[in-house]
């Protein structure tokens, strides 16, 4: 069987560079990595100059199969919300469909976005997961431009063809994480004090290895295309649940103090982190049964085993 080729954006990003290893390590597929920059950056396959706003030329796009979307314009600090969101529209809406457009021009079949939750929203309440089909509620410019290229996407889809599938991950976590989840490894290491030991919320997250399953199960499978796929491990936790993880993944003991949740909340409010508020005590839940029926899919690695693998590079990386 010959294998088909799938071009990847973002290659060199966290998700896009561990896809790319995902798929050449396999029998099925020739991953084409689309990257900003044909030397630097680690991906793994042939490379391709791509930029957001540009897109890639008919020529690039010849003899690729399936293209997996994981590039995007994520966050620009001290932007207006004016200008942010025009910049988010310009990368994530007009580049998206740009290149969409230029592969069902070029005869690929189908083409995956890594949308995200925050299409949804940014919160649910305690038992009311989001759902695939509820209504859009983005409330950032991030989460607005996303839903505007899903829906440029079906509209493009409906015209020409192209088959079109949209996967919406929560926070993704795994070796080599940066941001918030790596400064929270950070203070668990550090046995530091933290008053997060009473937080009742639910949130829902996906370890690397489970979203890359996914994609290559939507690359594959005859259900996906015109689909919705929310995504996560499958167990939802609370914020103490999860440092109580990561703890036991690092091989040490966490201090977390008590502090009731509704106090911790009102106090970042008043110091002006109503943002950091919500991501630690409020519960954002997606329902995966969707995912699970249409695809016959399950996720392959359980949140513990998922730490210990974050963990064990974070460790490693502290050594060198």
């Amino acid at each position: 069987m010959s294998k088909s080729r799938v071009l990847v954006t973002g290659a060199s990003g966290f998700v896009g560079s561990a896809l790319t290893k995902k798929l050449l390590a396999g029998e099925s597929f020739i991953p084409v990595c689309a990257v900003r920059d044909l030397v630097s950056g680690v991906c793994h396959g042939e490379r391709v100059l791509y930029d957001l706003e540009s897109g890639l030329s008919l020529t690039a796009l010849q003899g690729v199969d399936t293209i997996v979307h994981a590039a995007a314009r994520v966050h620009v600090m001290k932007a207006s919300h004016s200008d942010d969101l025009s910049a988010f529209r310009k990368a994530n809406v007009e580049g998206t469909l740009k290149l969409a457009r230029n592969a069902a021009q070029a005869g690929v079949r189908r083409f995956i976005f890594i949308s995200s939750v925050k299409v949804n929203g940014e919160r649910t309440l305690p038992g009311k997961p989001y759902l695939a089909t509820d209504t859009p509620a983005p409330a950032d410019a991030y989460g607005v431009s996303k839903s505007e290229a899903e829906s440029a996407l079906r509209v493009l889809a409906a015209e020409t063809g192209l088959e079109v599938v949209i996967i919406r991950p929560p926070l993704v976590y795994g070796p080599g994480v940066k941001a918030n989840f790596q400064k929270m490894l950070g203070w668990v290491y550090s046995r530091l004090p933290l008053p997060f030991g009473s937080i009742a919320n639910q949130r829902s997250l996906v370890a690397l290895e489970n979203l890359l399953d996914l994609i290559v199960h939507c690359i594959k499978h005859p259900a996906a295309p015109g689909n919705i796929f929310l995504v996560s491990d499958g167990e939802d936790l609370s914020t103490t649940q999860l440092l109580q993880g990561v703890a036991q993944a690092l091989g040490v003991r966490s201090a977390l103090i008590p502090v009731p949740q509704r106090l911790l909340a009102a106090c970042l409010i008043l110091l002006g982190r109503r943002a950091l508020a919500t991501r630690l005590c409020g519960s954002l839940q997606v329902d995966i049964s969707r995912t699970r029926e249409l695809l016959g899919w399950t996720p392959p690695v359980g949140s513990q085993r998922a730490f210990e693998s974050v963990a064990k590079d974070y460790l490693e990386n502290k050594k060198k």
